[in-house]
């Protein structure tokens, strides 16, 4: 549905940032008058502790400021990309972005030159004490942190280094041509990434597999190359842990949010435990679809029949602020003053950027960008960007500016939570049973694409990279042998695991983002125990669930897990979560 003409009120409100172009300027202008008082303390932090109060507080008013207009100046663009003159402002934007983070540069490795006496001595001033765990993050960073001279050399190396990611792009999306294959009419229809999920949904099963063959025997013609791609990403990952003396990629991966290996290894293991019930549903799989044999093209069949519900943008609201009423009057009021007040830009229209966010603006609100479809994923769309949108609006609340942001780790626990407390509400109340059957086929593959699935690829992440570090190579062979053998693990008896998804490794982009993909695992498991305990809990678990979103990024992630009630450290959060998939696969079969 893509709407030529939205009323004012379908789209978000840019000018709660700024009334019109001229005041954009100002800030602009404002920035470029910050970066020139910035150079007058660069090699001066160690001077005294005014000094390096007033390099910390200009840094963080530069921050505050460039977001802001580079935010308003994307938004700008996404509302139609092709306008000309929101393409100009964008690009003014993104350059003078680039200009801050270069003059903001050298704060931290000078700080982390300093000696730790003369550090300890600026803390016992009251000033600092908004930045105690700004310093406490910045200063563990000491022991993998070297020379400015030698930071220098490695940050050069970034145009090389992006080569792998940069290879890999251009091949997946640019230079593969999928081969044909006939719909279930038996109309030609080509392949593509973006019909590839649609395809393998089709109730026709020729189609299914056509689909399947044809996408996964395009990446088998080109397998020597995405290995030899991939081996490269990981070499770049096992270079840049070796020079800042980590013990590993991943060690190094999971240094950055303060989360000790124990934790990624409990995701692993508790998972590896419970693949009996990701078995279970590969057998409801193949008894509902009434084959002889599973087929990897079979899995994203859906179970339950078509059903027509369509969820109109009002309904979809109506239907959030119920899913959330256990939060209490004081959220449902902040969640109806966002959907009331312009937050949202809704609907799709011409120009307008695809897909959805969401974004804050320190001191003023956040903004989600959505294209609406009339249906249950739309509704969920929704549900999860309002997740953020919360999440950023009590944490701004708290939080000064430089803790607003929270982690990526704790950031998905937030919009999850709200997916969640909707799909309960739905289940609770929704009593057709083709619905019901529908809600629940959706929530089962959450858990499997989210949970299951994640966990696989993090496996494979830990393999490859140990793999590579004792020196050995990542060839086409070994990395679809592991693969083979990984799927063959998680997916059971049931299920025939065709040669040809050996190669799906070659497709996934997360691989060159090392040590990613674990984080939406845990963020779903976390999020779901969360759930659990604010439905049998009520207010005492509503209350600690509030303050983790006041909390912001003022902590590490899992300390504020932690308060919440959730401790990641353990298995009982995954375990939460794979009792609820049971639960569910009890109610289909």
């Amino acid at each position: 549905m893509i709407l030529d003409k939205d009323t004012a009120q379908d789209t978000w409100q840019l000018e709660d940032i700024y009334q019109n172009q001229e005041e954009w300027e100002r800030d602009l202008g404002q920035v470029e008058t910050l970066l020139e008082e910035m150079k007058a303390y660069y090699g001066k932090l160690g001077e005294s502790a005014d000094t390096f109060f007033s390099a910390l507080d200009l840094s963080t008013r530069s921050k505050e400021l460039i977001i802001k207009v580079y935010s308003w100046a994307r938004m700008k663009l996404d509302e139609d990309n092709s306008k000309p003159s929101s393409q100009a402002l964008f690009g003014q934007a993104a350059a003078l972005l680039t200009r801050v983070e270069t003059a903001l540069s050298f704060t931290a490795p000078e700080t982390l030159a300093l000696p730790d006496e003369t550090i300890s001595n600026y803390r016992r001033d009251h000033r600092f004490s908004t930045y105690s765990h700004y310093l406490d993050n910045l200063l563990r960073q000491k022991p993998h942190t070297l020379s400015s001279a030698e930071e220098h050399i490695v940050a050069s190396t970034g145009e090389i280094t992006r080569t792998p990611d940069e290879i890999f792009k251009m091949l997946n999306n640019a230079d593969l041509t999928f081969p044909t294959i006939q719909d279930e009419e038996g109309k030609e229809i080509q392949v593509t990434q973006g019909n590839f999920i649609k395809l393998m949904q089709s109730k026709n099963r020729r189609v299914r597999r056509d689909t399947f063959q044809a996408l996964y025997g395009t990446y088998q013609k080109l397998e020597n190359t995405f290995a030899s791609t991939l081996n490269a990403g990981v070499k770049r990952d096992i270079f840049y842990a070796k020079v800042h003396r980590h013990q590993s990629a991943r060690s190094a991966s999971l240094f950055a949010d303060n989360i000790p290996p124990a934790v990624y290894d409990s995701l692993v293991q508790t998972i590896r435990s419970n693949l009996h019930q990701l078995h279970r549903y590969m057998q409801l799989r193949k008894k509902t679809l009434g084959v002889d044999e599973l087929h990897m093209y079979d899995i994203y069949a859906p179970l339950a029949e078509d059903v027509k519900w369509e969820i109109p943008y009002p309904e979809a609201v109506e239907m959030l602020k119920k899913g959330v009423a256990v939060m209490g009057d004081s959220y449902g009021e902040i969640l109806d003053k966002g959907l009331n007040s312009r937050w949202i830009d809704i609907y799709e229209r011409k120009g307008k950027t695809s897909g959805a966010y969401c974004d804050s603006i320190y001191g003023i609100h956040p903004f989600l960008l959505m294209s609406y479809q009339d249906n249950l994923d739309s509704a969920f769309t929704l549900a999860h960007e309002m997740g953020h949108a919360m999440h950023f609006y009590y944490s701004g609340q708290e939080q000064p500016f430089i803790y607003s942001a929270p982690a990526i780790f704790t950031a998905e626990v937030a919009s999850t939570v709200h997916e969640s407390l909707l799909m309960e509400y739905l289940l609770q109340t929704v009593t057709e049973q083709d619905k019901r059957n529908y809600l629940i086929n959706y929530y089962l593959e959450m858990f499997r694409t989210t949970i299951f699935r994640q966990t696989m690829f993090a496996e494979f992440e830990t393999i490859i990279h140990d793999q590579a570090e004792k020196g050995e190579g990542l060839t086409s062979h070994f990395l679809k042998e592991t693969y083979h053998q990984l799927n063959t693990n998680y997916h059971g008896e049931e299920m025939v695991v065709d040669r040809e998804i050996d190669i799906e490794w070659a497709r996934i982009p997360h691989f060159y983002n090392a040590f990613y993909v674990y984080k939406y695992a845990t963020g779903m498991s976390a999020a779901v125990s969360l759930v659990q305990q604010i439905l049998s809990k009520g207010k005492p678990a509503v209350e600690k669930y509030l303050s983790f979103l006041q909390k912001g990024g003022s902590d590490y992630p899992l300390n504020i897990l932690q308060e919440a009630g959730v401790n990641m450290t353990s298995p009982q959060p995954v375990q939460d979560a794979i009792d609820r998939f049971s639960s569910l696969l009890n109610e289909l079969e």
